[in-house]
């Protein structure tokens, strides 16, 4: 069934926020030394579709993904996932934030090891606690307001505002006026929408570069009783903790205790009673093979 003018014309604009984002992110790519995957045909998988699988072996469609190491042919670690949204009215905003809390959350957790970044690119009508929500679980999220997406779409002669009660009719005038602009107008629409918002938008991209150039600094492993260790990957702390032998000619070890330090500031931390949790703990911060359809 073809969908009805007024839902394409949202897939429209949704497109156009890609279309919008797309160079800005292929232009981060190359400067980080990072491989940009986003929906088209890849080599490495079958179909069109960007999909992840977290370590449920649940899948997810995305929007873009950064790698460390990806190629057409290869899948590399993920540096980045990211995910864009338009929203025309505040009902149904909520339900997209969680959307898209649910697509990325589980495949952040599976490689938590590299410490991917999370990202929301918004438009149109969000409420304050829609997006609250995602920032409270560490998204960065760029928001493109209704009003300013309205603007740039009538610079181009194209009426985007839109209300419950809009006639069919009028959203076939949309969609007719849109396509009738040439590839050449349309690329200029998506890169007028960046550059409305060009501090947002590169406050995102900070933001962006200051996760991927985040790596391990070092680990620190203390059991309490003893004196602690500083080590320099994941590997050599585990080795750590497996080796430590208590003798008993002290006193019994209470917990141990691990940090981890990253070169941004970062830390993470965690108490186990025991070795076998505190190992458990550290390997979830060890390579994961990446998995993709």
């Amino acid at each position: 069934m073809a969908a009805s003018p007024a839902h394409r014309f949202g897939q429209i604009i949704g497109d156009v926020l890609e279309a919008a984002f797309w160079p800005v992110l292929e232009k981060f790519a190359r400067s980080h030394n990072l491989y940009l995957d986003k929906k088209g045909l890849r080599p490495c998988r079958s179909g069109k579709k960007c999909t992840w699988i977290d370590k449920n072996k649940n899948s997810h469609d995305l929007d873009f993904v950064l790698e460390r190491g990806g190629t057409p042919e290869t899948v590399g670690m993920p540096a980045a996932f990211i995910e864009t949204a338009w929203r025309r009215y505040t009902k149904h905003s909520r339900n997209k934030a969680q959307e898209i809390q649910g697509a990325i959350e589980p495949l952040a957790e599976t490689y938590r090891h590299a410490a991917p970044f999370k990202g929301a690119i918004l438009a149109g009508v969000f409420t304050d606690g829609a997006l609250g929500q995602l920032r409270s679980l560490g998204f960065t999220v760029l928001y493109f307001p209704y009003e300013g997406v309205v603007k740039v779409f009538d610079q181009f002669g194209i009426d985007a505002r839109s209300e419950e009660n809009t006639p069919i009719v009028a959203f076939d005038h949309k969609v007719a006026a849109y396509e009738a602009l040439s590839r050449e107008m349309r690329k200029k629409l998506a890169a007028a929408l960046v550059k409305a918002y060009r501090k947002d938008v590169q406050a995102f991209v900070k933001s962006l570069s200051e996760a991927v150039l985040r790596q391990i600094e070092h680990i620190v492993v203390l059991a309490l009783h003893g004196t602690s260790r500083e080590v320099s990957t994941v590997d050599e702390a585990i080795d750590f903790i497996k080796s430590y032998i208590h003798d008993g000619s002290t006193l019994p070890v209470e917990r141990y205790e691990v940090e981890i330090r990253y070169n941004n500031g970062n830390r993470v931390t965690g108490s186990f009673q025991d070795k076998a949790s505190a190992i458990e703990f550290l390997m979830t911060y060890q390579p994961v093979s990446p998995q993709v359809i």
